[in-house]
């Protein structure tokens, strides 16, 4: 494979498609639920490994960042990952008004940002990074939060982790509040994920809002947010004996 830089949109997808490979890409659409009534339904894969996109992406270094919506808007979720893959090298170089103006365009393209990886690889390193320099627009995460899309709740909840570097963890523990009783799999999945790794920075907080919501919350975010816990403890909650 070449490591020469590429210079457009155009070289991006030449360049993933040399990485693609159809037994990966029919592996990839059953991970990534794109059947019938799933929710990345009707999502299309080339077969490209997270490592080889990631290699695309740096050879993309030189495209301008504006460039991204266009991969944003394929049909090929390998050209949209690798596109937020862009964004998230970029963003840390980026000047004040760049950052804004991706920012600005990563809000405007959530429907876009439609799978959980696609969502786990850009929330916390796009949204958060800036809303932690810019605390006045720190209300976009509640609005995302009660979003009717799925996928921007998730963004709400993913951005926060951002913040874990400030060691402020109140943003965390707000859209968990916000997000506890959600409908959705991969909302549990990812509030406890979020729970979790408040714990391991901040234990009081996680079992306070344990003990608050253990009795009602979902069973999956339950068992993440508690899976490192001595196995005493983790068996009182299981068992509702808190």
């Amino acid at each position: 494979m070449s490591s020469d830089l590429l210079h457009s949109v155009e070289d991006i997808q030449r360049a993933l498609r040399e990485y693609a490979r159809p037994d990966a890409a029919e592996t990839a659409a059953w991970f990534f639920k794109a059947g019938p009534g799933e929710y990345g339904e009707g999502d299309q894969f080339l077969g490209v490994k997270v490592p080889n996109t990631r290699k695309v992406a740096k050879r993309a270094r030189n495209v301008p960042w504006d460039a991204v919506p266009e991969l944003l808007e394929s049909p090929w979720h390998e050209e949209r990952l690798c596109g937020l893959v862009m964004w998230t090298y970029r963003f840390p170089k980026a000047d004040p008004p760049e950052q804004e103006a991706i920012v600005r365009s990563y809000l405007t393209m959530t429907h876009r940002i439609n799978n959980w990886d696609l969502v786990d690889s850009s929330a916390h390193k796009i949204l958060g990074p800036w809303l932690i320099a810019n605390p006045e627009h720190e209300g976009i995460l509640d609005k995302l939060a009660v979003s009717e899309m799925l996928w921007e709740r998730r963004i709400a909840i993913i951005s926060t982790f951002a913040f874990f570097k400030e060691e402020r963890f109140e943003p965390s523990m707000r859209m968990a509040e916000t997000l506890v009783h959600d409908e959705h799999d991969l909302i549990h999945k990812a509030v406890g994920w979020t729970l979790r790794e408040v714990g391991k920075r901040a234990f009081d907080l996680e079992v306070a809002f344990l003990d608050r919501h253990y009795e009602n919350m979902p069973r999956t975010m339950l068992r993440y947010a508690i899976e490192k816990f001595p196995e005493p403890l983790r068996q009182d909650y299981l068992k509702g004996n808190r």
